[in-house]
């Protein structure tokens, strides 16, 4: 788990290193490529055997990745790497949240929008633009965790995700394509999205895999916490991106209340 999360979080690090070459836009195309091939190899669908309802769910599923990474890469560039992956991270949390009816939890989810509210205060600093691509990162999320379930119930295995992925990675095509002709990449910036792709998808995919047949899924929920911390950890050392006191404090807002509603569950 600990695995994943360092991975995931320095890929796409990594990633935001190629930003001043390809672009935001430029490095979440080649993780899409990446993506697409380590997925279908692994899974290796069927996709002529594909019924229509099961295809719907798998192109709607493809367009949320697509703008999932597209948003929060962008909102890495403006807003740092902590900042954003902590405003994405509240997809889950809301979904998690929403389907309880404990008091409990309702108390986690007004400690979480404490957090939010010290994150996106006003200052003469702020980016908004970048704030909002995060939550729009976020509410990408969130749909990729719904869209999830029904493929998850409608195509067996991995073939859906798989699909889904290939699906994105042909709508960022003429992306790299442009990308390519408009501004030729250097291969130290090529290395660093193919590194991100390898990263922040091939390697979370398979760890997270591999834990689950170990470890309860609530765990593995309980775990994931961790993630907007390992963000801004990461960001520190690789961007020299710090944070303040008052964004730490945001930071540990979101994941406290989402530890604290996940390990108080039976």
């Amino acid at each position: 788990m600990a695995g994943s999360g360092l991975s995931n979080q320095t890929g796409a690090a990594v990633g935001a290193l190629a930003f001043p070459v390809l672009g935001p836009l430029g490095v979440v195309a080649v993780r899409q490529y990446v993506a697409a091939l380590v997925l279908l190899a692994v899974a290796r669908p069927r996709l002529r055997a594909f019924t229509w309802g099961q295809w719907w769910p798998v192109l709607l599923l493809g367009g949320v990745f697509g703008t999932m990474n597209l948003s929060l890469y962008s909102a890495v560039d403006r807003i740092g790497l902590g900042l954003a992956v902590t405003l994405e991270f509240l997809g889950p949390l809301t979904i998690a949240l929403a389907a309880s009816r404990r008091r409990l939890d309702a108390g986690c989810a007004v400690l979480a929008g404490a957090g939010v509210v010290v994150l996106l205060r006003p200052r003469p600093s702020a980016d908004y633009t970048g704030m909002a691509l995060g939550l729009v990162a976020a509410c990408c999320w969130a749909s990729y965790i719904l869209l999830n379930r029904v493929v998850g119930r409608r195509v067996p295995g991995a073939q859906g995700a798989a699909a889904a992925s290939a699906v994105s990675a042909l709508a960022f095509l003429p992306v790299g394509i442009a990308v390519v002709l408009g501004h030729p990449p250097t291969a130290g910036a090529v290395l660093c999205a193919v590194a991100a792709g390898i990263l922040s998808s091939a390697v979370p995919y398979l760890t997270d895999l591999l834990t689950l047949r170990r470890v309860p899924a609530q765990t593995f929920g309980l775990f994931m916490s961790v993630n907007p911390v390992l963000a801004a950890l990461v960001g520190r050392v690789v961007l020299d991106q710090g944070l303040g006191a008052v964004e730490w404090a945001g930071i540990g807002a979101v994941v406290l209340a989402n530890a604290w509603s996940l390990a108080t569950r039976r």
